[in-house]
């Protein structure tokens, strides 16, 4: 393991001790933690190997996919095109994209598909990953479809789809690619663009850790068949280890997902902490920020089977147990247990990726917690 010149506190000593207890143990493989307190680094802490068959090591700046932890980080991007008036949260979708107004849709909103309430969670029954990943094509399909319920009225994950309809209309209203888009408006502000992707550009590829099954597919396997999950992730794209490997995959850029460091992941979120600006740079305003960050809606969620409540793109709070993100705080997580939030209250951020994809959670809610303890801010 490594810190380098990291922080010298006990946070970031805690971690330290727990991620070399789980990449020794073989609990994890490779692992990536850091945080951020009032704008500046309190932990910055690795160990493990990035690829087992090389035995190359995890460090600072390897890749790693975090899945669905992206999420919040397409949510931060839409935030701020809202912000600078390039996108509207109210406006129908259609408006930016007329096709989608087709089969019942020509009233959806741009904030009922970030917040999952849109009613399109599908996607063709005969899908496959060259089929998902050919972004227009299911694009245009999505269009033609109609909602599963009556938009607005009930949050069921649009696992994929929320990537491919972003895309679509990020496409639609600038001109511009999500990758792009996320360069030139978040991360290259942030001095974190070739940290912080919606993919891996070729160049880049060398970062890039391997990704492992820890229990993720058995964990998958239990989910009966039939079961509204497979609506959003039917079986041939299934959140796996294998597809995240896929060449394919890696350079198709769908803001469903993120590959990251945790390094650029809890810098982007220190500034969605501190009211939009942290370390001298300001993404955007607080008002558009608490308006992303505010839930829009709570209840059971109609294809995950689960109580959460959605903002514009990011979890609010956090109703599983042990709780990773405090009340009042905001982000995502990803399958096989990556995360990233902030915690507006305490002006802190964390974030946590990692190579071996696990079904038993807690590593994000015990690394949470030892450095809150350690910065005196356990109350939540």
């Amino acid at each position: 393991m490594g810190s380098g010149t990291a922080p010298d506190n006990p946070a970031q000593r805690r971690v330290e001790a727990v991620l070399a207890e789980v990449a020794g143990s073989g609990e994890e493989l490779g692992v990536q933690v850091a945080a951020w307190l009032d704008g500046e680094v309190v932990v910055d802490a690795w160990a493990g190997l990035a690829d087992r068959a090389e035995q190359r090591p995890m460090g600072p700046d390897t890749l790693v996919p975090a899945w669905s932890t992206g999420k919040g980080v397409a949510a931060a991007l839409v935030a701020v095109l809202v912000d600078r008036g390039a996108l509207a949260y109210e406006e129908p979708v259609a408006a930016y994209w007329p096709e989608f107004g087709a089969a019942g849709k020509a009233r959806i909103t741009l904030g009922q598909v970030l917040s999952h309430t849109a009613g399109l969670p599908q996607l063709p029954p005969d899908v496959t990953p060259e089929r998902l990943l050919d972004l227009p094509a299911t694009a245009a399909w999505l269009a033609g479809q109609e909602p599963l319920w009556e938009p607005g009225s009930a949050v069921g994950y649009h696992a994929w789809t929320y990537g491919v309809l972003l895309s679509e209309i990020l496409r639609r209203a600038t001109g511009r690619g999500c990758g792009e888009l996320l360069r030139q408006e978040v991360t290259g502000p942030l001095g974190i663009a070739d940290d912080l992707l919606f993919h891996v550009p070729e160049h880049l590829l060398p970062r890039g850790a391997t990704c492992y099954d820890g229990g993720w597919a058995a964990r998958l396997e239990r989910i009966p068949a039939g079961a509204p999950f497979f609506v959003c992730a039917p079986p041939a794209v299934l959140p796996l280890a294998g597809l995240a490997n896929r060449a394919d995959f890696r350079r198709t850029a769908l803001p469903a997902n993120g590959v990251m460091t945790a390094r650029a992941a809890a810098r982007l979120f220190a500034v969605l902490a501190c009211g939009g600006e942290a370390a001298g740079v300001r993404l955007l305003s607080a008002p558009t920020l608490k308006e992303a960050t505010t839930g829009r809606t709570s209840g059971v969620d109609r294809m995950m089977g689960v109580p959460w409540t959605m903002g514009l793109g990011f979890l609010v709070g956090d109703e599983s147990w042990p709780p990773v993100r405090p009340p009042g705080g905001f982000g995502h997580s990803g399958s096989g247990g990556s995360t990233a939030f902030a915690d507006p209250a305490h002006r802190f951020s964390f974030a946590l990726v990692k190579n071996r994809m696990t079904a038993a959670g807690g590593l994000d809610a015990r690394l949470v917690g030892e450095i809150r303890t350690a910065l005196g801010i356990a109350d939540g």
